[in-house]
């Protein structure tokens, strides 16, 4: 009998956490949903706590508060948001971030303090568009414009973070995101050594 109530109860009490999924809508790529965030900011992988990152500013590229650092929240709970696990210590990314400005009713846990909603003054991550790109040196790929919902690594041609700060900045439109991210990667390293060759830089 008493395996028999814990075979009933089992599904209770199991049922809170398996109803604790994220459900959203794709908002776009990155180039539609980064306008509505308040910090777009390329940056690298320093530490991970709990469902958090801490950022190290290489670039602020719209908003921010002057920091060298930031505190990203990801996922835990029903908080739409990625896993931490995307993020490993060491990698390179551009962000578009929202800023924690208020305390959320149960989104702190004392004695679990690593792990929680999140801290005001920080910044939070969605998952519901393209709102990280990989990103390595100067270069940035991922759902940027005109990628495939939910597709977070298209076939695309890297941009250059230049062009992805201008953007933001509205000083550039989407036609030039569209050609730079379409463009033959053998034709832009081409123009690219031509560049540097005229410039009299060493060449490998």
């Amino acid at each position: 009998m008493r395996y028999y109530l814990l075979g009933l109860l089992l599904p209770l009490l199991l049922a809170p956490h398996a109803a604790a999924a994220c459900e959203c809508l794709w908002q776009g790529g990155f180039a539609t949903v980064q306008a509505r965030t308040d910090f777009v900011v390329s940056g690298s992988v320093i530490r991970t706590s709990g469902n958090s990152i801490d950022l190290s500013v290489d670039r602020a590229l719209r908003g921010g508060r002057g920091r060298d650092t930031v505190r990203v929240w990801l996922r835990t709970d029903d908080y739409c948001r990625p896993e931490v696990e995307r993020f490993p210590v060491g990698s390179q990314w551009v962000m578009a971030l929202y800023e924690i400005t208020e305390d959320v009713p149960g989104g702190f846990n004392p004695h679990t303090p690593n792990t929680s909603y999140g801290r005001v003054g920080d910044y939070w991550l969605s998952k519901c568009g393209g709102f990280w790109l990989s990103r390595e040196g100067e270069w940035a790929t991922g759902n940027l414009i005109d990628a495939p919902r939910w597709v977070r690594e298209p076939e695309m041609t890297p941009v250059l973070i230049d062009l992805v700060e201008q953007f933001v900045n509205q000083r550039a439109g989407r036609e030039a995101l569209r050609q730079a991210a379409s463009e033959d990667p053998a034709l832009r390293e081409l123009m690219l050594d031509t560049r540097a060759f005229m410039r009299g830089d060493p060449m490998d």
